[in-house]
This record gives structure tokens, sequence and C-alpha cells, in this order.
């Protein structure tokens, strides 16, 4: 118990000094009240995410029960970012309300997709392409990994779920599970289309070049996850060797999954490159994923019965997203490869959504390290990604912390190691500065410097021609 105690205080701690680097916060915009420096909100929330962990409780109960008694505390006692009261509320809520309308579609969306590709049989017949050792956990891995570089990482990890349960018989151990949820993220790193984070980049004005470098990290955490994650599963579960007799693909499901993912695909393409002022203002991927469910209904009817328990599992994260925006960050660190490496281990607990808006506000970031950070880092804990999240929706048995850190340790480990690869073999570089980004504060010394340089240069040259 001392060392939930103490991981919780850390999280704590972590979260505190990414939203107040400087102890003389008190002077800034932040004028709530605070414990030992440390804003209230924190605490509220860090005892949230403990009560998730460790504590055998209703977890969709205990996430909008504090989503609840946050909100209330902000009414009452603390400024929203927007402002305070019934009308900093209704603000903030406007600020937010998008992000959490396509997630919840999404979420629930995407569990009838799954359920559509786990009928069509495919799944059934994939052990005749695939090795019968273990190499065939590994190559549905790889398969995750490279799915989620065009597709939405929630997509990816409940098609590869969709998979495992067929393909292991039922039985999925906890640490291939949390493999699954590290091959959707850090298959999406890299890519600005397969990832809500890096997407929000080239939104920004991030070129596409300029993330690509995080496949290198994301490839070493990959094979580092997938290698001892596929042992894990072939020792508890071995892959069928061969698909039953007399299965039959349902091509009429394949074409509605292709249909529902081409939806999802050319909704976001389309609002990013034509529409990008409309993408704040409505729900609109959640929507073409719902109508392109409906619109193929009648071919094939989805199985409606798997949305109470997709629903369950949504409101959960939708609570805790709801309660990170409502979080007092109102600055990060100053940008370096180890504050990047830092916010990794903050996304596992901590929404990646505003860290990366803070960090496109802020600039001075290399944005193919920031990306793999925030991307693969929330694989670390079940809960730290919308892909963990819709996974253990399907598997109920992954939703403890303590489970998914003794089997899942190879993750963090990948975390790590890719992204010390990355230092190693690429360096820390600041990627292009965005409009509107606040200057880097070493970027802003030098020019302090300079300039001081030059006034005392201009004031020797009319010394001399007195």
């Amino acid at each position: 118990m001392r060392h939930f105690t103490a991981l919780s205080a850390f999280f704590a701690l972590l979260l505190a000094q990414l939203a107040f680097p400087s102890a003389a916060f008190a002077a800034g915009r932040f004028s709530g009240p605070v414990i030992a420096n440390i804003p209230v909100e924190f605490i509220l929330f860090a005892a949230i995410l403990f009560f998730i962990a460790f504590v055998h409780v209703n977890t969709m109960i205990t996430a909008v029960t504090g989503a609840l008694v946050i909100s209330a505390y902000k009414l009452v006692f603390s400024p929203f970012s927007e402002g305070t009261g019934i009308g900093g509320l209704a603000a903030h809520f406007g600020h937010e309300w998008v992000i959490l309308g396509n997630l919840l579609a999404l979420l629930l969306g995407f569990a009838l997709l799954a359920k559509h590709f786990e009928r069509s049989e495919i799944p059934a017949v994939l052990p005749n392409y695939m090795p019968d050792d273990w190499k065939g956990g590994f190559v549905l891995l790889v398969l995750v990994f490279v799915i989620s570089s065009f597709l939405d990482n929630i997509a990816a990890a409940m098609i590869g779920g969709a998979v495992a349960h067929t393909v292991f018989r039922g039985k999925v151990h906890i640490g291939y599970l949390a493999a699954i949820v590290a091959a959707s993220n850090a298959g999406g790193a890299g890519s600005v289309v397969g990832d809500t984070t890096t997407t929000m980049m080239w939104i920004a004005g991030v070129a596409p070049g300029e993330v690509f470098e995080a496949y290198i990290a994301a490839t070493v955490a990959l094979l580092i996850t997938a290698i001892p994650a596929s042992l894990q599963q072939h020792a508890y579960s071995p892959i069928t060797k061969d698909a039953p007799q007399g299965v039959r693909v349902d091509w009429t499901r394949v074409a509605i999954v292709a249909f529902i993912l081409i939806a999802a695909i050319g909704t976001n393409l389309l609002l990013n490159l034509k529409f990008n002022d409309l993408a704040d203002a409505f729900p609109f991927l959640g929507l073409a994923v719902w109508g392109a469910i409906l619109l193929s209904a009648p071919l094939r009817r989805p199985d409606w019965n798997e949305l109470p328990g997709a629903l369950r599992g949504s409101i959960f994260l939708l609570s805790l997203v709801w309660c990170a925006s409502m979080m007092p960050v109102e600055k990060l660190p100053e940008a370096s490869w180890m504050s990047a490496l830092s916010l990794g281990f903050v996304s596992a607990v901590f929404d990646n959504i505003p860290l990366t808006a803070l960090a496109l506000k802020q600039g001075g970031f290399d944005w193919g390290f920031l990306a793999y950070a925030v991307g693969f880092g929330g694989s670390m804990i079940w809960f730290g990604s919308s892909a963990g999240v819709a996974l253990s929706n399907m598997y109920p048995e992954a939703k403890s912390v303590t489970r998914w850190l003794k089997h899942g340790w190879h993750v963090a480990l990948g975390y790590v190691v890719g992204f010390l690869v990355l230092l190693t073999v690429w360096h820390w570089e600041p990627g292009s500065q965005l409009r509107g980004a606040v200057q880097p504060a070493h970027e802003a010394r030098t020019v302090s410097i300079q300039g001081e340089s030059a006034n005392a240069q201009a004031g020797a040259v009319t010394s001399g021609r007195q």
C-alpha cells in the first residue's frame, strides 16, 4: 500500500510541476485555492485516480462522482480558464463539447465496428495465414501498428482485440492486451492522420515530415513490447493453428467495416484540408461514423447489445477527460527533451489533447519527440488512452492498474528505450515555430542578449564618432 500511495503522490506532484514549474504561480493568472503550492484541483484529481487505480469500487461511478465534485468545486471556489461561476462553466463546456461528442460517438461506433469485423469471420480464417507459434501474436501486433498509421487508434485497437479474441480462443493475457494498446498508439505517433494529437499538430502548421521521426522511437518501442507480450500470450493460450472447417467470410460485413472506416478517414481529411474552421464547431467525425453505421444497417444488423457496455466505458473516459480539462494547466516546463519525456508519463493519467494544445501554443518542442511522448505514453495505464479504455470494454479483466503494470511492464520499458534511441540517433532539435506560439524561453534570452550586445556596440560606435 505504501508503494501505491507513493505512486499517487508522484503523479500529483508531476501534474503540479507540469502546470506550475515555478512556485510563484500565485502571481500569475491562477487565483484559486492551493495547498502546499499545489492547486486543490490537482489534489482532487489525484484522489480520483487513486480510487480508480487501487480501490475496488465501480470505476465509472468513481469517475462520474469525481467529475461532479471537481465541477462543483470550480463553480464555488476556483475559476475556470474561461471565467468564473456558471458563465465560466458554460463557456468551458462550449470549448470542450466537440471533443467529448466525437470521443463518445467514436467509442460507441467502433464497438459496433469491431463486432462487425469479428462476425465477418476474417479473424477465424487468419490462423491459416499466420505463424503457429509466438510469432503469430507478434505478427498481429505489427498489423495493429500498421493499421493505426492511417486509421484512428481506437479502431485499430478494437480490430486487434477482435482478432485476438478469436485466434486465442477468448483467452488473452493482460500483457498482450497492453501490447495491443501500445501498438495502436505507436502506429499513429508518426502519422498526422493516425492520432488526434498528431492531427492537431498538422492543423496548427506542423509539417507531416516533422512528426515522421517519431516512428524511430515507435518502432523500437513496438519491438520491445511485442516480443515479450507475444511470448506471454503463447505461454498463456497459444494461437489457433488452423481455421475451423467450413468457415466462410461474410464479405458484406467486410464491406460495411470498410465503408465505416472510409467515412471516418474521409471526413477527417476533409475537415483538416478544406473546412478546418468547422472542425471545432460540431462533432462531424463521430457523425460520419454513425451515419455510415445507420446507412449500412439494412444490409447487416449491428449488434446493438454491445452498446450498454461500451457506453459505461465511454462515460468513464469522458468523465476523466472532463476532469483533466478543468485542471489549471497554464504553462508547460521549458521545452526540452527531458520535459517531453516527462509528458509521456503524465499522459498516462492526464488527457493528452490539452497537453498537446499547450505545447503547440508554447512552441520550442521537437514535434516528433512530442508526438511519440504524448501518443505512446498513455499506453502505460489502461485508462491512459482512449484505445486502452475501448479495449478494456471488450476485456473487463484489464481494468486493473496493478495487473496492467505488472504484466505490461514491457510498455513502460519500451517507451523509455524508444525515446532514448530517438534522442541518440536523431537528436533533439526544436521544430518550426507556429503562428501564435509563445517564443521559447531560451530563444527569448538569446534575443535579449543579442539585443543588449547590439546596443552596446552601437553606443561604442556613437562615442567613437563623437
